[in-house]
Parts: C-alpha cells; structure tokens; sequence
C-alpha cells in the first residue's frame, strides 16, 4: 500500500516540548560522536518557513544513511530547548520518495506574487528612455531566461535566498536607484536604471535552484555571476545595434563593479557615479533585507 504523506506543521509553528510526526527537508548533516564515543546524528532541517537543529541520538549511524542532504524525510521527535534556542530530538525517521510531496512546502519563497513583479518589471523597462537600452533589456527579460529570472534565488544564504527572491532584489534596488536619480539630477538614469536591472542577471546561471538546498553550480564557482552576467548582456548587445558602444561599456562596468572591492569578488572598482551608487544601493538592500528576515526569526523565536 502506498505511504500518502502530508506537511502539517512548519518550522515556525514548533512549540518547546510538542511531539510531532511532519516532514521536513535535510538541509546539512553531520555524523559526529559525544564526549564518550557514541556516535550522534546532527541535522539541520528546514521547510519554507525556515530551519531547526536536530539530533538523533539513537541509531545514529542507520539513520545517517537515510538522511541525504536535499531528502525530504517523514520525522518524528520532540522539540526540546538547548542553549536558548528550539532543537528537535528525533526519534524517528523514514525518507520520503522523490515526487511524494509538493517540493512547495520546503522551499522559500518570496513574498511578493511573481506575476506583480514582472509587472513591475515591465514597467521599469517601458520607463528608459535610450532606445538601445530599453531594447537591450527588453531582449533579454522574455522568455525562458524571464522564467528562470523570475525564479531564481538571489543567493545561496546571505539574503533574499528564495524562489523569487533574484526579481525581488533588483526591483527593490532599480527602485532605490529611480529614487536617487530624483535628488541626484546629474545622474544619468536609463544607465544607472539598467544597471540594477542587469546587475545580478548572471545569478541564473551561478545557482542551481531547481531542489533545495540552493547550491552553486560549477559556472557559479568557477566564474562568478559578475562576469557569467556581463557576458550575458555583450552576446545580447551584438542584437542591438541601437545601443552606443560607449554606454555598453558604461553598463559593464556597473555590472563588474558592483561588488564594490576586489575582496568581494569584483574584477574592477566602481569608477563612475553610477558604478558607485549602485554598489552602495545594492549593498544596502542585500543587509535591510538580512536585518529584516533576523527580527522575523527572533520574533518568532520570542
């Protein structure tokens, strides 16, 4: 007979010293041993709602082997208080075959309705007024890649790490940039625009994102979105004979700078108003988010 599973419970809801029987997703694992010898199972586990350690201190070594990390497992356990902070004490665990269960329920998600953000998208790209750049953006936000953009993770842990959370982020960056233009009237605001638009458009191709948990893929290690991102839109500028060498050029630059130091992974620093600004809004944006996903966690840890 087959095992129907459900998820019924998420990982903020858990209450100290409630006994459950749910399914969660093995983010990382560790077989590790106590003081004196015995081996113990250390878990992160995780659903869309966030993450929870958990230990399994019997059958260690069997229940190891079930739980692969990017498995989702049947668990069952209490959740028990340890220095402060929820942790749940398995007793239990069975894993979950592949397609058993909607992988919705296990994977973050942004807040914002994706079908609001393109819209939102659309407009930013309507609202350039240089023809060149307003093609080139619109070339490139179509199709398969607008699919992948609109689902895509902005990073692997740091912030807006959720399906959707790459579109959330640069809105939220080109719309900081539009305000700055206002008060900065010297600015030039189709590029600094597209530079936020475009800034992070090589992390579609640096994430793999199709199962949980978000991992590199081996372009993402070896070159880096900067670069996998300014290659994406010099192949699309050689369709958009409208665009003025020079401005590619300046957009580039915004792209590969924007990193701000070379400490972080950027192959040029910021030279240009634009280049500095948008290095200054896009970090900016990646710690409010950051500071804001923590209170959640402390409030819901309260």
């Amino acid at each position: 007979m087959k095992t129907e599973y459900r998820k019924t419970l998420y990982i903020t809801d858990l209450k100290e010293g409630q006994q459950l029987s749910d399914l969660f997703l093995v983010s990382k694992k560790n077989l590790a041993e106590t003081k004196s010898g015995n081996p113990y199972l250390a878990l992160t586990l995780m659903d869309k709602s966030g993450e929870i350690e958990a230990r399994a201190w019997e059958n260690a070594a069997r229940l190891d082997a079930l739980a692969e990390v990017g498995r989702i497992v049947a668990v069952e356990g209490q959740v028990k208080a340890f220095r402060d902070q929820r942790q749940l004490n398995i007793t239990g665990m069975q894993p979950v075959a592949e397609g058993a269960v909607d992988l919705a329920h296990f994977m973050p998600a942004s807040k914002r309705p994706v079908s609001e953000m393109q819209a939102e998208l659309a407009q930013c790209i309507a609202s350039v007024t240089d023809p060149g750049l307003r093609k080139l953006l619109a070339g490139l936000f179509r199709g398969k890649l607008l699919e992948e953009f609109s689902r895509a993770p902005a990073a692997k842990m740091m912030h807006h790490a959720c399906l959707g959370g790459l579109l959330e982020h640069t809105l939220s960056v080109a719309g900081l940039a539009l305000k700055i233009c206002e008060h900065y009237e010297q600015l030039d605001r189709d590029l600094l625009l597209a530079g936020a638009l475009l800034h992070d458009l090589g992390k579609v191709r640096e994430f793999s994102y199709s199962s949980l948990p978000f991992d590199y893929t081996d372009q993402g290690r070896l070159i880096g979105h900067l670069v996998l991102g300014a290659e994406m839109v010099r192949s699309q500028a050689e369709h958009v004979p409208a665009l003025a060498p020079q401005k590619l050029e300046q957009l580039l630059h915004l792209i590969l700078s924007h990193h701000g130091r070379f400490e972080f992974g950027a192959p040029c620093l910021p030279m240009t108003s634009e280049a500095i600004l948008l290095h200054h809004l896009d970090d900016m944006d990646a710690k409010m988010e950051l500071i804001d996903r923590l209170s959640e966690q402390v409030e819901g840890d309260g």
